[in-house]
Order: structure tokens, then C-alpha cells, then sequence
């Protein structure tokens, strides 16, 4: 009887097996750890692991005001950043209706109008200086009514975002980082945009999106620095969320409420340099990620190009009103 004879497979062959079953590997691992990020990672003990107050820019609308509200529910105190100085009376007298015993105190400070954005900032350094701060959420923002050419984009809009979103959130971390580093703890959580970390490109948002980057790229590098020094620095990345800044008026699963968003960002202050806590925006990212580059950049293209011909009929509707 004949004994068959097995031949070898080819080395070729072979480490085109081990190379697959490397990246399924990482795949499922990637995939296990996202699941235990999202769904079953306990969240930090705020106010025992960093410190007994929370300032919150931009703390009167959207993401802002919605956060404020979770951090109450941690048991931080609150300091309020806002402009309006009758909201932020609002939401301070909400958040101590829902958490009895809660202290909140405001500070009215409009970053795009200060005459004198630095000396405002150090007043609102000197208002925490013998506080307890151990979270900051740099939240305050802007972006563009709608989408529209680099070239269409006035002087006092262009101006508005960058001072908005790039000095605003450097001056205010400057100024409260400094009280963490002589505790020895904190957490600093900056609201960047999906803009610049998800999407290939968002043209028509230009100058919104670059000044996102830089909120991106400050917060990993602050990230590095500090963290041996018991600081977390962390940028989180959402996608749309149902906002007046994203004129987005009735949530739905992949614009959520404020609310929901909050919920889930609490979750994840402490952890990754930078994530996306809601998880179907990160499903979204992952989606987006098997689009090649210059297919993306056109559909993103298309939606925006819609946007600005609806928001040009709104302004000449407005316009012809008056």
C-alpha cells in the first residue's frame, strides 16, 4: 500500500498565512478593546482622582451646558464660563435645583469681544487660584453659519474662529494647568471636531476645521508633557451633534442630543489623548476610513456645496424681508 506523500507549502505561502493571521489578530484585538471602551470601561472616579471643581467654557448651550450638568452628578462643583451673563444665572440655578447642595459660581467672559482677552483670562485664573480645579473642559467655540469659500469668508468671521478657537482655549488652559501642576493632578478635556481628525478634509470649513487641528495637535503634545505630572489632557472628537452651532435642530442616532453626547464623554475623560466617546460616531470613522481619500473628499465636497447654496438662499430670503 502506497503511502501518500505531503508536499511543503512554499515559504511565500507560509508567511502570507502568519502575515494574515497577524492582522486578524490585531484586528480582533482592536475591536475587543473598542468594546470595552464603549461599553464596559467603568468611568473615572472624578472628583476623587482629580480634584473637587470643574470649569467649563461655552457652558451656557449645547455640549457645554449638557456637560455641566453630568460633572454636577459626579459631585464637582461647577465654575461656569459663559457670555450671557442671564443664562449662565439659568443654568446655575438649574444644576442647584437638580443637585441640591451643588456650588456653582459663573464668570461672564466673551471671547470673541474682550477688549483685552488676556487680562480677562488672568481674572478668571485668579476667581479658581484656591480652588480645587481637576477637570477643565475647554468647550467654548465657533464655526461658520454655513459652508462657503475660503475666499468668502469675511475678515471678522475668519478672525472670530481663530480667537475663539485657538487663543481662547490656549489662554484659559494656560491659566488653570498651573494649579493642577502644583497639586499634582487634573484633567484637561478639549472639544476638538471631527473636522480635522475623522474626515480627510471639510471644505468649506476651512479655517474651522484647521483651528480643530490645532486644538487636536495641542492637547496630544500637552498630553505627553504632562502626564508624568498626574495630568490627563485629552481631546475628544465628535462628529455632528444636535446643536445650534451645527444647526442641527432634532437629534437622530448619528447627531445625538447634547445631552446623550455628554453622557457618553464623561465616561472617557482620563483616558485616550484623543477619542470619539459617542460609539456610532466612531463607527462612523471606521466607515469613513474604508472610503478612499479622494472619494470622501468629494462626497464631503458635495454635501458642503448643498449647504452653502441653502444658506445663500436664507440670507437673500432674510435680506429681501428687510
Amino acid at each position: 500500500m502506497a503511502v501518500p506523500c505531503t508536499q511543503a507549502q512554499p515559504a511565500w505561502a507560509l508567511a502570507l498565512a502568519a502575515l494574515g493571521l497577524l492582522v486578524t489578530a490585531r484586528a480582533a484585538a482592536r475591536l475587543a478593546l473598542w468594546v470595552h471602551a464603549a461599553f464596559l470601561r467603568p468611568a473615572r472616579p472624578l472628583r476623587r482622582r482629580y480634584g473637587e471643581w470643574a470649569v467649563v467654557t461655552g457652558a451656557t448651550d449645547g455640549i457645554g451646558r449638557a456637560l455641566a450638568f453630568r460633572l454636577a452628578a459626579a459631585g464637582l462643583g461647577l465654575v461656569l464660563v459663559g457670555r450671557d451673563p442671564d443664562k449662565l444665572a439659568a443654568v446655575s440655578a438649574e444644576v442647584t435645583e437638580r443637585h441640591p447642595g451643588a456650588r456653582v459660581r459663573t464668570f461672564v467672559l466673551d471671547f470673541a469681544a474682550a477688549d483685552d482677552l488676556p487680562m480677562e483670562v488672568n481674572k478668571l485664573g485668579e476667581l479658581v487660584r484656591d480652588l480645587d480645579v481637576g477637570v477643565l473642559v475647554n468647550n467654548a467655540g465657533a464655526c461658520y453659519p454655513y459652508a462657503r469659500y475660503f475666499h468668502e469668508v469675511d475678515e471678522a468671521l475668519m478672525w472670530n474662529l481663530i480667537r475663539l478657537n485657538v487663543e481662547a482655549v490656549t489662554r484659559v488652559t494656560r491659566a488653570v494647568l498651573p494649579g493642577m501642576v502644583e497639586r499634582g493632578r487634573g484633567a484637561v478635556v478639549n472639544i476638538g471636531s471631527g473636522a480635522s481628525a475623522i474626515l480627510p478634509s471639510d471644505p468649506l470649513y476651512t479655517v474651522y476645521a484647521a483651528t480643530k487641528a490645532y486644538i487636536d495637535q495641542f492637547s496630544r503634545c500637552l498630553y505627553v508633557e504632562y502626564r508624568s505630572k498626574g495630568i490627563d489632557v485629552q481631546c475628544q472628537v465628535p462628529l455632528l451633534v444636535a446643536t445650534k452651532m451645527a444647526s442641527i435642530r432634532n437629534p437622530s442616532f448619528f447627531a445625538p442630543s447634547p445631552e446623550t453626547y455628554a453622557h457618553a464623554a464623561v465616561r472617557y475623560i482620563g483616558y485616550e489623548p484623543r477619542c470619539t466617546p459617542y460609539w456610532p460616531h466612531a463607527l462612523l470613522w471606521f466607515l469613513i476610513s474604508l472610503v478612499p481619500e479622494a472619494v470622501a473628499n468629494g462626497m464631503i465636497l458635495g454635501v458642503a456645496l448643498d449647504v452653502r447654496i441653502k444658506g445663500q438662499a436664507k440670507d437673500a430670503r432674510k435680506k429681501k424681508a428687510r
